[in-house]
């Protein structure tokens, strides 16, 4: 049984970062995704690119964070005009660290490219690059641009429950899911329809957002991940 104050871990990149007088390769994350996990009632954790997947043994949930594009030949592509900036280490530990929540029924929050990239590996597409998309070139904001728009979820989903059935999201991102593969869609954006959120019915609580909740006051997904880690 979880203690009252679950773990959480919370997936990060490592690249080359300012550190003191030296460039050195760091591991990064906002601090706004530790931040929330604490105000919830979680101890956060970090888990960065090549840590074995039996760190899920050791934490009572997990949160799959954004980041950059994920490699295109995931979801049987090549990299696309717009798609220059892949990590693969990441990509594979990432992969394996959401299969073995899903084996072991931890609960699991994927957030923007961690959406993304659980979509594609249940069969899901991406599109690759929205501003050249018919029909989402007006998307919302991407490149460090940060827009807000409406999202209608779903009746019945698991997200309705938790966040009631029309929210605003931000946006900061330029790749999107046009495909889910085998995930259930619970959320759509109002003004072009685009995908907004997935859920995954085998899991005590398991769900994708394409926004950033931690960025928006969106406390409820995140308590509700806490809750669920707790046990509770």
């Amino acid at each position: 049984m979880p203690a009252s104050r679950p773990v959480i871990g919370i997936t990060c990149p490592s690249r080359p970062t300012k550190w003191a007088k030296w460039e050195l390769d760091a591991v990064v994350l906002p601090t706004t995704y530790h931040k929330m996990v604490v105000r919830c009632g979680g101890i956060p954790i970090l888990i960065p690119p090549g840590t074995s997947a039996e760190i899920i043994e050791s934490i009572d949930g997990l949160i799959v964070s954004g980041g950059p594009d994920i490699s295109p030949e995931i979801y049987g592509q090549e990299n696309g005009n717009f798609t220059f900036e892949t990590y693969p280490e990441q990509d594979i530990s990432e992969i394996a660290l959401i299969k073995s929540a899903i084996k072991e029924n931890l609960p699991l929050l994927c957030i923007c490219r961690g959406f993304q990239l659980l979509c594609a590996i249940h069969n899901g597409v991406l599109y690759q690059h929205l501003p050249e998309t018919d029909g989402f070139e007006e998307h919302g904001g991407w490149d460090g641009n940060v827009t807000e728009h409406g999202v209608e979820i779903i009746s019945g989903s698991k997200l309705e429950e938790i966040m009631g059935s029309k929210i605003i999201v931000n946006s900061t991102h330029h790749q999107g899911v046009k495909d889910p593969g085998t995930l259930k869609v619970t959320a759509f954006s109002t003004h072009d329809g685009l995908i907004e959120a997935v859920e995954l019915d085998e899991l005590s609580f398991g769900i994708g957002v394409q926004w950033h909740p931690e960025r928006i006051e969106h406390v409820s997904l995140y308590q509700a991940l806490i809750n669920s880690a707790r046990g509770s």
